[in-house]
Formats: structure tokens, sequence, C-alpha cells
């Protein structure tokens, strides 16, 4: 049996079921590598309800993976089995201000946009955000900061829904933060967040965003197909002077590359592998231990089948 026969045993299982469904669904559009192979089943929830019905009736043999705007993300070129779940803008991109400076944000928005919508409502403490790729839902999953800010510093608690389809409410310190670690349970799909800022004024957070938006092009291979940072920062080392002393500046592994501008940075210039992009940071990896004795460790979440 293919995965495309079991849609409709699913949709049998759930027949009040409003999300989209669909099998062998290419993934590479959904990356900014633009690499990978497709996903036996997409599921794109209508919302969190959807999402949580989906799950309590989903087979538990069935796997489960969960993508966001693929901005920090390998999809291997065998594809990945089971469901992969894409939150969308439409069901889980909603911006609300609330009393108290505070900013509820849907997991689908992206930390750009929910950076912008707190400063024009005179917010501060969340224009780090426009420095960093990616959607909410993966911020909170990884703690992801940048610009001397972290969504630990702003989090007053996030949505989520588990394995079982139980929705869930985590408070900051439940969420066990520290650098690019979050102790949730990895079952748990993020649907939303609520932050605490401090009042601050419009233009002057604005200003602040320009500033990172002009540091971000001037250091970085924004323009490219890449997926961000590549390898976390080892305690007391920056992880771009690492693979910069490795002598790995324009490395080349296929049509896969170490950006000259910014060497924690991989590029697709065009027809890479997955395999391409992920052996070339892996050689990084080599290289840095051998010259430095320090081990690199992935940022970027790599999934699926080689």
């Amino acid at each position: 049996m293919t995965f495309l026969d079991l849609i409709p045993g699913l949709k049998e299982l759930m027949p009040e079921l409003r999300g989209r469904l669909s099998a062998n669904e290419p993934l590479a559009p959904y990356t900014w590598f633009r690499v990978g192979g497709p996903a036996q089943l997409l599921f794109m929830p209508a919302d969190e309800a959807d999402l949580a019905y989906f799950l309590a009736r989903l087979p538990k043999e069935i796997q489960v993976t969960v993508i966001g705007l693929g901005s920090n993300l390998i999809v291997r070129d065998g594809g990945v089995r089971g469901v992969v779940i894409r939150l969308s803008a439409k069901g889980f991109g909603e911006i609300a201000v609330e009393d108290g400076c505070r900013l509820r944000v849907g997991a689908a928005v992206p930390d750009v946009k929910a950076a912008r919508a707190a400063a024009e409502a005179g917010i501060d403490g969340l224009a780090f955000y426009r420095g960093i790729p990616g959607a909410i839902g993966g911020a909170l999953r990884m703690n992801a900061g940048a610009h001397g800010g972290e969504t630990k510093d702003t989090l007053i608690e996030a949505r989520g829904v588990d394995r079982d389809g139980n929705i869930h409410v985590f408070s900051n310190a439940d969420l066990g933060y520290s650098y690019r670690h979050c102790s949730a349970p990895e079952d748990v799909i993020f649907t939303q967040a609520l932050f605490q800022g401090r009042p601050g004024d419009p233009a002057t957070i604005l200003a602040e965003m320009d500033r990172i938006t002009q540091a971000r092009e001037a250091s970085q291979p924004i323009k490219e197909k890449t997926g961000g940072s590549t390898f976390k920062n080892p305690d007391g080392h920056k992880a771009w002077q690492l693979i910069d002393a490795a002598g790995c500046r324009g490395l080349v592994v296929g049509d896969a590359q170490v950006s000259e501008m910014h060497c924690n940075f991989l590029i697709n210039r065009g027809n890479a592998t997955a395999a391409d992009i992920e052996n070339l940071g892996e050689d990084v990896r080599r290289r840095v231990k051998e010259t430095s004795g320090v081990e690199l460790h992935w940022e970027i979440k790599r999934i699926g089948l080689p």
C-alpha cells in the first residue's frame, strides 16, 4: 500500500478534517535551500483545532515531522517518511496587541513580521527578531536569537499540540530554555506565543530594525539560497572564526559552497543536492576538529532519508 492509498483511509478516520492532505508532495519549494525529496504525506491544518483533531486520530505508527518556513532546514534527497506537517499563515498567522505591551503571535508568522508589528504598536524588546530568518514556531523550538536578544528574554507563554492531540500552554520556565535549546517535548507542535515587551517609540524601534537589516546585508549572504547560521557557536568561540581558520571559506562540494561573505553560511549555487550541502557541512566539521580540536554542532535541522 502506498501513502497515496492511505489518504482515503485517513479521511474516513477524520471525516471532519478541514486542512489539506496530499501525497508525495515535493518539499524543496518549502525550503530556503530549495533542495530535498518529497513528503510521503503533507498536511497543512486549517487551524489549531484542526491540527489537534488530525493528531488525535492519526495512527500512532505513522511518523510525524514538522517544518516551518524552511529557513534553517535541510530536507534530504530521499524525502521524508510519514506525515510532514506545515503550519500556514492562513490558520496560524494571527497577530494581536494586548494590554501591557504584550503581543500574541501565531506560529506561522515570520519573525520579521512579528518584529514590525511590535514596533508599529510601540512595543520595544522584539526588534532582534528582524535579524532572524524563519517563523515564530521555529523560534520557540530553538530559542532563536540575534543582535543581543533571545526568544527566552521576551516570551511569557507558548501554546502547542502534542502527538495525542492535546493542547498545552507552557510558561517560559516550562520550556527550559538555554542557548539554541528548548526542553519542551519533541512531539509538541507550537501554535502560538505571547510576548512581553516594554513601552517604546515606534520610530526609534524601526530605526533599530533598519540598523539590523543593514548589518545583515553587509555581512550575510541573505540573497543566496542558504539556510542561515549552519553551526552553533561553541563555548568561548565563534563558529565562523573556527571555520575560517580551518581554511574553509569558499570550500565547495558539488554545487554547494561555504559562503565567502560569512563562512558559517552554506549556499546552494544553483544545482546543489541536499547531499552536497550536508556533505560540505560534515567536511567543514571535520576540518575544524582537525585544526582546532573543537567540535561544531549543527544548528540547521536535517530531516529525511539520503
